[in-house]
């Protein structure tokens, strides 16, 4: 799993005092044992309280109170326990779970979990056989946390918590904070201590440095890592994360993206969820390989100058037996009431954020992500879930909050609080959130009364786009407030623009499909909604294959259709995508400003008759660029536009270049303005725009 096999005594106030050798000796004994395990062994008669064995150690100890006393020392200090009953523990993955450490000089492990309503908790697997009578854990304080050190215990091996619930039942559980688990459909938690030595020093210090990426152009490649490629010489298998770094990589690097997002990489067993229905929050999915692995994988995209952002899903969870579900037998993760507790679209169980410590299981686990595999960002799934009380529901089956309202109250202090932890705790972090609908403020600060996040994903102006596009040119004249209309609220928030893995599924067809007319018709047209979409302010955001051209609708369970790129329309959709990336990068006016209104000026919105848009895009130091769209099949020569600036004009890019697919209409080279007003201005440019196309110009340099 490339896990450590040797364990540092833990530091000096986290947990790793030296123990009394007396208590030493006990928990040292064999490979067995320990304070908690058979040395504080249940009366399986009466069910009484735990009594020590002749001739142990332990057996001389004062109470077992003394006994919880050191066990707390161990790993997890009262003061944890304080923080974690508190909500406030940030580093609680380092106390609760699988830890590997060596006291009084033998290695072992130890474990521990939150179970406060459980009548006994053990440790079972394969160090004891699964027998859940073997490694009893023991109860710290009323924490409600069980834990035990099992000497002996190596990498590598396969445990779970056998939970007892007050009414007999035996359940068996993967550990919440498991860092690695078995290969799906297997459920057990693996122990691993995920050692590695990074070499992107030079990435996260440049990252701490920088507030945000605002002013910068951040083009972000979504990702499925099980189909965006396969093996089919090998069974069809999936590319291992190592393989995904010598492929996927270069590719992204190559077509000019800043960074890839990547659907859920969170263990689940379900792979038609893609990730979004999470049992192993803790861990990445062992279907590409090891958490060291994937630690390689992000190092090597930071190689590469390329930025890591995980979905990542704290809105809900799966029902299964042997996750967070009913874990100690009671509702503990999620709330018991359905009303609250259930999702009713995704059959999954809602979290309880009123309670602290699963505030901090998820709080913790965003910091864990940004922290231990130095990702630079999370995208929060489904937002819109977690602010609504009503959300799915019809009248009746839901419970209003304290002030009568459908808000989650709870879930509005998780959001700000979670947002307020990870810029506090990693400058330069990406915090972005799926929200659909039209909550105020997401992306502006706690204080003033925002969510806190960085970004928002701009549904509205994706959902209104695409249903322009979908229109049949003849009617698009009818249809021209759906293309103008997001510059109404496009500075109310910070907007990615995203075309993401929801618009290609579900029936919905693949982004090449949506666009009406014959195969060239759809290139073209694709082309100019890619121009539309980097010209407009906001930051990027697309779903591999969109690239270029992916012809199906996306299957979780099949690789991209690669051989299409050996086509002239769809190699020249990806020859036109990294142009536009590169001109995005290149152009401080297409991304310093995409949240400021000075930053964008329409030279003419009201074209509708001909389906024409054009629009003024500016830099912080006054530079533009000039984007004009049509988006209509028919060639329009002499189409006057009025500019700010006289002088002479270069095509930045032009859609329809026969590099691209295109006819080559358009104008190619440089123009020149003449003294004739238009849109308000002294002088224009006289242009031929090409079908469904899109040029970008700019001024040319004088002097």
């Amino acid at each position: 799993q490339g896990c450590a096999t040797t364990w540092p005594r833990l530091p000096s106030g986290q947990g790793g005092e030296q123990v009394s050798r007396p208590l030493a000796a006990c928990l040292s004994r064999g490979r067995r044992s320990a304070v908690g395990p058979r040395a504080l062994e249940p009366d399986r008669t009466t069910r009484r309280s735990p009594r020590p064995r002749r001739g142990c150690c332990c057996s001389r100890s004062p109470s077992r109170r003394r006994a919880s006393y050191w066990l707390r020392r161990l790993v997890v200090s009262d003061y944890d326990l304080y923080l974690f009953g508190e909500g406030n523990h940030t580093r609680i993955y380092d106390k609760l779970g699988a830890h590997p450490t060596t006291v009084d000089g033998t290695a072992g492990v130890h474990f521990a979990v939150w179970a406060p309503n459980a009548h006994r908790v053990s440790v079972v697997g394969d160090l004891n056989a699964w027998d859940g009578s073997i490694d009893p854990m023991h109860p710290l304080g009323a924490s409600g946390v069980w834990a035990v050190f099992v000497a002996g215990v190596t990498c590598g091996l396969r445990y779970k918590f056998e939970v007892r619930t007050r009414y007999g039942a035996a359940l068996l559980k993967a550990d919440p904070y498991g860092f690695a688990f078995e290969l799906p459909p297997a459920s057990a938690s693996i122990v691993c201590d995920p050692q590695y030595s990074w070499t992107d020093a030079d990435w996260m210090r440049e990252r701490a440095s920088k507030s945000s990426w605002f002013h910068r152009p951040m083009a972000t490649y979504e990702v499925h890592l099980g189909s965006w490629a396969r093996m089919p010489e090998d069974g069809d298998r999936y590319l291992t994360y190592g393989e995904l770094a010598q492929r996927l990589i270069p590719y992204v690097k190559e077509m000019g993206y800043t960074h890839i997002e990547l659907l859920p990489v969170m263990e689940h067993p379900y792979s038609g969820s893609w990730g979004y229905q999470v049992t192993g929050f803790y861990a990445p999915t062992s279907r590409f390989g090891t958490p060291a692995q994937f630690k390689g994988f992000v190092d090597a995209c930071h190689g590469a100058g390329i930025g890591v952002i995980l979905d990542w899903v704290p809105g809900h969870f799966p029902r299964d037996a042997f996750a967070l579900a009913q874990f100690d037998g009671t509702s503990l993760y999620e709330h018991a009431d359905p009303r609250q507790g259930e999702h009713r679209e995704w059959g999954t169980l809602i979290f309880n954020y009123g309670r602290n410590e699963v505030r901090n299981f998820l709080s913790a686990n965003a910091l864990f992500w940004l922290e231990e595999y130095h990702v630079d960002g999370l995208r929060v799934d489904a937002v819109a879930s977690m602010l609504y009380l009503d959300y799915s529901r019809d009248e009746g089956e839901w419970i209003p909050n304290r002030l009568g309202g459908r808000e989650n109250l709870e879930t509005v202090d998780f959001l700000r609080q979670l947002n307020a932890l990870t810029h506090a705790e990693h400058p330069g972090s990406l915090m972005i959130a799926e929200e659909s609908t039209s909550w105020p403020s997401v992306s502006r600060p706690a204080y003033t009364g925002g969510l806190g996040f960085t970004y928002k994903w701009n549904m509205g102006w994706m959902n209104d786009t695409l249903e322009y596009l979908r229109e049949n040119p003849v009617h698009r004249r009818w249809h021209h407030n759906k293309i103008t209309f997001s510059m109404i609220y496009a500075f109310s928030e910070n907007f990615v623009l995203p075309f993401s893995h929801d618009e290609v599924v579900h029936g919905k067809g693949s982004m090449f499909g949506k666009m009406p007319g014959d195969d060239w018709q759809k290139a073209a047209t694709l082309r100019a909604l890619y121009g539309y979409m980097y010209a407009h302010p906001g930051k990027k955001l697309m779903f591999m294959g969109g690239e270029f051209g992916q012809a199906r609708e996306w299957n979780y369970d099949q690789s991209l259709d690669w051989h299409l790129i050996d086509l002239p329309l769809h190699g020249g959709l990806k020859r036109f995508v990294t142009d536009l990336n590169s001109a995005y990068a290149a152009e401080p006016a297409l991304h310093e400003l995409d949240f400021d209104p000075a930053g964008f000026r329409w030279v003419d919105c009201n074209d509708h008759e001909n389906s024409v848009i054009s629009f003024i895009r500016r830099s912080s130091a006054g530079e533009f660029v000039l984007a004009v769209l049509n988006f209509t099949p028919v060639p329009r020569d002499g189409y006057r536009i009025g500019v700010p600036a006289a002088g002479s004009f270069e095509a930045l890019v032009n859609s329809d270049s026969g590099s691209y697919g295109g006819t080559n209409r358009g104008n190619l080279g440089t123009l020149t303005t003449e003294p004739i007003a238009s849109h308000g201005h002294v002088d224009s440019l006289r242009l031929n725009l090409p079908p469904l196309g899109f040029l970008l110009l700019k001024p040319g340099k004088t002097g």
